[in-house]
């Protein structure tokens, strides 16, 4: 017995592995991802009065920030029993939509294109943003003015461009100046435009590299995102779920994902593999995020979106292709252009009726102490890579008794380990791996866009954290288990 080991897993947010072993015949007998991160804000917000967690949550990840805020506001809107104006709304899903821009044009020009660009075998040195720069130097800088929009969008509406802060409990604390909406305005008409581009540079790396879409990471799965009707959507709404030929299997709403999504635990990660749990593991695995938020949409409603999607389901269908990732994002990154213009194009955003106050005084932490009340919310959208949910439980006075965080990245685990798994039994055969075999094995991983931050979380007693301490020989002196 043998083992290849790929670490660490470049070009994806956070810190993982892949393991291949090879039985005795040079025969791939198992494989799997591994993610050694593990964070605890869970435990974190325990004792944190409930309108912190918005301020809070945004700190466990750099690049999903702003999508933990919006979850997690919306979380305290049900605690504390307010509905946001219209004009709040808008701007949360603006905020929303400039993490997308942000987010998005990261990831398909900087970590998952140059895959494409220079080829899955080419020179490591070479396949990253530095051989995008050489490459392509205006391709580079379109991408660079790309994110930097999705960073103005997010730093106007939400006070900062990382971690924002102004969503709070029934709305939010500020709103956008004239001067500002006609800046941003400007900027995401600015955004469709170079998204235009960016897809005239993809769609023929697509057609060139359909052999290799076929080949890496295998799995047919159900897929799950929020619908509105049929349409595209990521700010809220209940979640639909379909099975791998696009049947409707379940549909439910935030407050009861429960009853539809359970958590196992295997021994050779810390991320945890969520499943339907009306079906079981592992037949409901299901995978989340641009795939099927396309899989399960009937129509998007702006024009330059719809159209670039009706090529894409013409030719794809109920896409099953993990590295179709790629080209569900680009799809979602115009959408999203085009959505901050209709928003950005209606005055009425500027308006000063931003949140419902609280018409009744709440418990001190000493009153809540005799009381055995508890409250209960569930904040749910789609963040880039998936549905996201922040479930807290508070005592009377409004502090968090229990928390509860079901993060995109954790709901795609499954399929990213199987996708592994089942291309290294294709295509390795003995220890000689090249190099870029070994990036092949990554890309099936960097297709998902995995924000490992933002997954990695443990449950007491069953995923313990191991430290192992060896000498300089290698012997294993001690070993804590923590």
């Amino acid at each position: 017995m043998s083992t290849i080991e790929i670490s660490p897993v470049t070009r994806i947010e956070g810190h993982a592995k892949v393991t291949v072993q090879l039985d005795d015949s040079g025969t791939v007998s198992d494989a799997h991802f591994h993610v050694m991160e593990i964070r605890g804000f869970e435990k974190f917000l325990e004792g944190a009065a409930v309108e912190e967690a918005p301020r809070i949550t945004p700190r466990i990840c750099g690049i999903c920030q702003t999508a933990h805020h919006l979850a997690s506001a919306k979380a305290t809107d049900q605690i504390f029993g307010l509905e946001p104006p219209e004009t709040a709304k808008n701007l949360r899903e603006l905020m929303l939509l400039g993490q997308y821009i942000h987010s998005h044009s990261l990831h398909f020009y900087f970590l998952g294109a140059p895959d494409l660009v220079m080829g899955p075998e080419s020179d490591p040195a070479l396949r990253n943003v530095v051989g995008i720069l050489k490459e392509d130097p205006a391709l580079a800088k379109m991408a660079i003015d790309t994110r930097k929009i999705g960073q103005n969008i997010t730093g106007a509406v939400g006070g900062k461009p990382i971690s924002p802060v102004t969503a709070i409990p029934g709305g939010q604390s500020k709103g956008i100046t004239e001067e500002e909406r006609v800046k941003l305005l400007e900027d995401a008409k600015n955004a469709v435009e170079f998204v235009e581009k960016g897809v005239e540079v993809a769609k023929p790396l697509f057609e060139q590299y359909s052999e290799v879409i076929e080949l890496l990471g295998p799995v047919e799965t159900h897929f799950g995102a929020i619908s509105n009707n049929g349409n595209i959507e990521f700010y809220d709404g209940p979640v639909k779920v379909i099975d791998k030929d696009g049947n409707s299997v379940h549909e439910f709403e935030s407050d009861n994902y429960l009853d539809y999504i359970e958590e196992k635990v295997q021994p050779w990660s810390y991320l945890k593999f969520p499943y339907l749990k009306q079906i079981g593991f592992p037949e409901g695995n299901y995978r989340v995020g641009p795939l099927a938020r396309l899989n399960i949409a009937q129509s998007i409603p702006t024009e330059k979106a719809s159209q670039l999607f009706g090529e894409y389901k013409d030719r794809y269908g109920i896409a099953q292709n993990a590295l179709l990732y790629h080209y569900a994002r680009l799809i979602e990154l115009m959408y999203a252009s085009e959505r901050a213009v209709e928003l950005l194009e209606d005055d009425s955003i500027t308006g000063n009726d931003l949140r419902q106050g609280l018409s009744e005084k709440l418990m001190t932490k000493e009153e809540a102490k005799g009381s055995s009340e508890t409250k209960r919310g569930v904040g749910m959208i789609e963040a880039t890579r998936g549905i996201l949910i922040h479930d807290y439980e508070t005592d009377a006075a409004g502090f968090i008794n229990r928390a509860n965080l079901i993060v995109s990245t954790g709901q795609n685990n499954l399929s990213m380990d199987i996708g592994v798994r089942e291309t290294a039994k294709a295509m390795i055969k003995g220890e000689e791996v090249s190099e870029g075999l070994k990036n092949q094995l990554e890309m099936i991983v960097r297709a998902y866009d995995p924000c490992l931050s933002c997954a990695t979380h443990m449950m007491n007693g069953e995923s313990p954290l191991i430290l192992d301490i060896h000498d300089s020989e290698g012997i294993l002196l001690k070993r804590h288990i923590l």
